[in-house]
């Protein structure tokens, strides 16, 4: 949630319009968590999960095992995977683009702890293009102040980097 939440600010910021939402499945602590952004250059007015998504970011390849992630996932999307993996070791049945991203490592490195959800949102900013690095430091700068934000919009920085790297 933490991430959608970054990425829509992020975009509004950049001068488009956002929303940010989650899904919750079962009502348990630590059950798995769907979060939606929507991104335009058009107003909003749609207010419903989003069920063909452009891009799907899984933070947890864990729950691929038990959640379709890829369902609904347009055949011209693409799909991020938090992973070590290279895309063909995931053996995913889909004709969308797979990248996968080694962001909880980043998230060690740079914050000393596995919360991944700068280093992935820089990592989907160096692969989409959607939105300004600028403003998705801004974005981090805005929710998590001083020392702790620098860190985070350094493993941010790290990722959008080594991603536009991996995608040139």
């Amino acid at each position: 949630m933490t991430a959608a939440e970054l990425l829509a600010v992020a975009a509004f910021d950049g001068g488009k319009e956002a929303q940010a939402f989650p899904a919750f499945g079962v009502e348990r602590r630590g059950a798995p968590v769907m979060a939606f952004c929507r991104i335009s250059d058009q107003p909003i007015r749609i207010r419903s999960q989003i069920y063909q998504p452009d891009f799907v970011v899984v933070q947890d390849p864990t729950l691929m095992e038990t959640v379709d992630v890829l369902a609904g996932l347009k055949a011209e999307g693409t799909v991020l995977i938090n992973t070590e993996q290279k895309p063909e070791e995931m053996k995913l049945d889909t004709k969308a683009k797979l990248v996968t991203f080694p962001a909880t490592q980043i998230a060690l490195e740079e914050l000393g702890r596995p919360i991944m959800n700068t280093a992935i949102l820089g990592a989907f900013a160096g692969l989409s293009g959607l939105i300004s690095f600028e403003a998705i430091e801004r974005s981090i700068g805005h929710r998590f102040p001083g020392e702790l934000g620098e860190r985070n919009v350094k493993a941010a920085r790290r990722a959008y980097e080594l991603m536009k790297e991996q995608s040139a």
